[in-house]
């Protein structure tokens, strides 16, 4: 958690690979493995898996083609055609997701919602070790929220780690956290459980600021 520009949704993408960001400092180690120089792709391929703040629509590209060459770039090896279809249909089961959403152009004309009940869908057929969600609660209604919440839910096993990026209480009333961590100005400032999500939630993050003040000058 923590409030906008602090750095939340930039540690998400240096995890995951962007090009765009550049390490200058430290390294990141997954599972025991020193990833910093991989490439997006190759951090995938490890298990990694980011759910996009904003899904880009790609028009033109059904979402069936799309996630059958996801997976199968994935496992290293394409997948047979009726294995692929019988996995799909069991991971849109499980989502309550209806058929006709997979002949749909990826994210094309989609409301909030359908986008990220989309990007949870891939997230279903990855079955990744860390899941990065990068602000899913953005743009959505309460009905919304609470459909894909419960697809999130869903999905977690003790083999997976999620990590999940938001400003508010609302979408950690339906995925419960474990641990809860407070980032301002690239740094954590605060670790707690779920009564800090309460705190934040009635006093804002100011009270934070004072306290990193606080602690910076006795140091």
């Amino acid at each position: 958690m923590g409030p906008n520009g602090s750095g939340k949704s930039t540690l998400s993408n240096v995890i995951m690979g962007h090009p765009k960001y550049k390490i200058t400092k430290g390294k990141i180690f997954f599972k025991g493995e020193d990833i910093t120089e991989l490439s997006p792709d190759q951090r995938a391929k490890k298990g990694i898996f980011l759910a996009f703040q904003y899904p880009l629509s790609i028009p033109g590209v059904r979402i069936f083609n799309f996630l059958k060459n996801m997976l199968s770039s994935i496992r290293g090896e394409e997948i047979p055609v009726s294995e692929f279809k019988k996995l799909l249909k069991e991971k849109m089961k499980l989502l309550d997701i209806k058929q006709s959403f997979i002949k749909r152009y990826l994210n094309d004309g989609f409301s909030g919602g359908e986008k990220k009940r989309n990007e949870i869908l891939q997230m279903a057929l990855f079955e990744p070790k860390l899941a990065l969600l990068d602000e899913t609660d953005s743009g959505l209604d309460v009905t919304a929220l609470k459909t894909v919440c419960e697809g999130i839910n869903k999905i977690i096993n003790n083999d997976m780690s999620v990590i999940i990026i938001t400003h508010y209480k609302r979408m950690l009333e339906y995925v419960r956290p474990q641990f809860v961590h407070v980032i301002m100005d690239g740094k954590i400032v605060k670790s707690g459980n779920e009564e800090l999500v309460e705190k934040i939630d009635s006093q804002g993050y100011d009270w934070l600021k004072v306290s990193s003040e606080e602690i910076l000058t006795t140091v």
